[in-house]
């Protein structure tokens, strides 16, 4: 699991405060596309996942550290590495990085519930497979 997924993302003035800084929030947002991209690249969607097997994965925890300001019009790396796959979550570590600079890191746990009763249910095999293996 030491596979690092890297997705470039444009900081949009819709992102930033009034000073042209990345609102605090907007992190978040670039943390779920990452994620979102990462299933994406290995042939998992998300509207297929709902779909067929009933499953939707949410936020159970976030622990952010921010480091450095993001601005207006920059042009961000954000990662997505998995940490850890249990049998109903993901733990993931993300970073925010400009150039070799450091702005943002992330530990963030997702877990896979039953989108009919939205209780708990186990990862699709095949998805936890191709997740143990990336």
């Amino acid at each position: 699991m030491s596979n690092i997924f890297h997705w470039p993302v444009r900081v949009y003035y819709e992102d930033t405060d009034a000073g042209g800084v990345v609102f605090y929030a907007n992190y978040l947002k670039f943390y779920e596309r990452a994620r979102t991209e990462m299933l994406r690249a290995m042939g998992f969607e998300k509207d297929k996942l709902i779909n067929d097997q009933a499953v939707i994965f949410v936020v159970r925890s976030v622990q952010l550290d921010y480091l450095k300001p993001a601005r207006f019009n920059e042009m961000l790396n954000v990662t997505a590495s998995l940490s850890r796959v249990k049998s109903a979550s993901l733990s993931f570590e993300q970073t925010i990085i400009r150039n070799d600079e450091l702005l943002n890191t992330a530990t963030i746990r997702i877990a896979c519930l039953d989108s009919d009763n939205l209780r708990p249910k186990l990862i699709p095999d095949a998805l936890k497979q191709a997740l143990s293996y990336e």
